[in-house]
């Protein structure tokens, strides 16, 4: 993968990272109401369990070959009791605005993957997660 390059002037360039872009997105998806977490996988248990936070866990970046648009594939699990397709537009929404705010690339697309839904107790602590 090629770090998406901004910026060029007399002093140099600035190039963006694609985890850099996935943490934002990923960032982004979070913080939408009905969002239990993101997905990753295996390999993103594994390392959570080592005690690393992976903030760009279920989150794939694509830049165009031109580094001026990205797309994002996301991967989350869901909270029981609330809408999908709404969940799913706000984090659409969300992600294109905060990565097109903070790196100028724009967005062509965020795909929205759900993997599972989490239910919670009434107390609002986390009883199970179920994958399909």
């Amino acid at each position: 993968m090629v770090p998406a390059e901004i910026g060029s002037s007399d002093m140099g360039t600035t190039q963006i990272a694609n985890e850099v872009i996935a943490v934002i997105a990923g960032l982004a998806a979070t913080d939408v109401r009905g969002v239990a977490d993101m997905s990753g996988g295996v390999v993103g248990g594994i390392a959570e369990r080592l005690g690393r936070k992976n903030l760009s866990k279920g989150i794939k970046v694509d830049v165009s070959t031109d580094e001026r648009q990205c797309s994002v594939d996301l991967s989350i699990i869901a909270e029981y009791g609330f809408r999908i397709p709404e969940v799913a537009t706000e984090i659409q929404d969300s992600v294109k605005r905060a990565i097109e705010g903070m790196t100028g690339l724009e967005v062509t697309s965020v795909n929205v993957n759900v993997l599972g839904i989490s239910f919670r107790h009434d107390d609002g602590e986390e009883r199970e997660k179920v994958r399909g």
